[in-house]
């Protein structure tokens, strides 16, 4: 389908909400920083405990083939408030470097222009939301422009708490190098307090306050994003950017499990406030681990497309309508959870989004949409590729001139240890086709 190139246009607008408010779910929408498909003890891990994960996926959907958009934090996060392919945004397909650095050609010209970031002129998901009568907050991690302008409050977030940039440090509240970047309704402040904490807190007072309108709760942790840092192991002074991704995997399982407390301590604050029954509740991650993380069975990490980089956890529980305790083996991205809120919301797009009605699917046994899936990653002289149409997934990684190829089949290599490209080139030929016309028709207008 042909979209018009004006950024952003499938949220350019809406129309009136078609059920009355009182009939309307809130959603609240957990978003965990960098954790693995194999870091939560319902999807395997073996040394991390998470009880109020396991038991939302126990009172919920299980999802077993969910991805992320992107294998970073910026683009997956573009997707999941636009509701569509990030390349669409322009200068967002890789994590905003400290400070609004531009990572990537296209990325480092907008921040030259002070255009780094996701613009606020056009419909994102809070604003459509907000404007649709929802209450609309944040409590967590933004990373989608330092600049006022591109600020959570201007996208349509009426209360917003949390760090501007990629990563800080959890009991100083600093980037690397030392700069501030914990921020209250738009302005710089300063809080005592282990971050995952400060976050469910900020949280925990939202769902406790007196409301006349149904919600939208965005809870995006930084955890268990670097630097590798215990509750209860607070430093005199913060980690030092040379050792800032420095931390073993005992330290990041705890980090893992002080978040999963923080799940906890929010999901009672919604059941002490008589919300549950009438919730839409997700958590997920925004791309795969890094090496403190555990990915198995999947091959790749953080930063790539093989599975790894992207396939992760979710878990999503809506009382009535989603059964409790199932497992879906339904292909779904970021961007189609954007869909599902606006949709169960009853506020309708003018045009046609790039994510799916995920949970309309899932909720009435509905056959999965037929479409391609696709992925574009771009890191300094560095692009990876990837386009995944039934079982069948290409992936290729471009540095400078060099490219290499891979094809696997997914359904039964999920691991991609088996590349077929080589007695398959039909099907990579085709594959290829379909990622060069999907690069064409997201090009940005920025």
């Amino acid at each position: 389908m042909v979209r018009s190139a004006a950024l952003f246009l499938a949220l350019a607008g809406c129309a009136a909400p078609s059920r009355g408010a009182d009939a309307r779910p809130n959603v609240l929408f957990i978003l965990a920083d960098d954790l693995g498909s194999g870091d939560v003890a319902c999807y395997g891990a073996p040394d991390i405990r998470t009880s109020a994960i396991d038991g939302l996926a126990a009172q919920g959907v299980r999802f077993t083939q969910f991805y992320s958009n992107g294998p970073e934090c910026t683009p997956t996060r573009t997707a999941f408030l636009t509701g569509c392919y990030q390349q669409r945004a322009g200068g967002l397909e890789c994590a905003i470097g400290i400070g609004g650095v531009g990572r990537y050609d296209d990325a480092a010209r907008l921040a030259a222009a002070g255009e780094l970031g996701l613009p606020a002129g056009e419909g994102t998901l809070p604003r459509l939301l907000r404007d649709a009568g929802y209450d609309t907050a944040i409590s967590g991690k933004w990373h989608l422009g330092y600049e006022r302008k591109f600020l959570p409050d201007r996208h349509g977030f009426g209360r917003s708490f949390g760090p501007l940039g990629g990563g800080v440090d959890y009991h100083h509240h600093t980037e690397p190098g030392g700069a501030p970047m914990l921020y209250e309704d738009g302005s710089p402040i300063r809080r005592e307090g282990y971050l995952t904490d400060l976050i469910t807190d900020e949280a925990v007072r939202f769902l406790r306050a007196p409301r006349t309108k149904p919600f939208f709760l965005y809870v995006p942790f930084t955890a268990p994003h670097s630097p590798y840092q215990r509750h209860d192991e607070r430093r005199e002074k913060p980690v030092e950017p040379d050792a800032w991704d420095k931390g073993d995997r005992a330290t990041f399982a705890a980090m893992v499990e002080r978040m999963d407390l923080g799940v906890g301590r929010i999901l009672r604050a919604l059941d002490e406030a008589g919300l549950a029954a009438n919730t839409l509740v997700v958590f997920t991650s925004d791309n795969g681990a890094d090496p403190r993380g555990r990915n198995l069975p999947y091959s790749g990490r953080k930063g790539g497309l093989l599975e790894g980089g992207i396939r992760v956890p979710c878990v999503v529980r809506w009382p009535g309508r989603l059964p409790a305790g199932a497992v879906s083996a339904r292909p779904g991205m970021t961007m189609d959870l954007t869909a599902s809120i606006l949709a169960l919301a009853g506020v309708r797009p003018l045009r046609p989004l790039d994510g799916i009605d995920l949970l309309r699917e899932e909720s009435e046994g509905l056959a999965p949409a037929k479409r391609a899936l696709f992925w574009r990653a771009r890191r300094g002289n560095t692009t990876w590729r990837a386009v995944r149409d039934g079982p069948l997934k290409y992936v290729s990684k471009q540095d400078g001139a060099a490219v290499e190829e891979q094809l696997y089949d997914i359904d039964r290599d999920p691991a991609e240890k088996e590349d077929l490209l080589a007695g398959r080139g039909p099907d990579a030929s085709r594959l290829k086709a379909l990622l060069s016309a999907w690069e064409v028709e997201v090009r940005p207008a920025r």
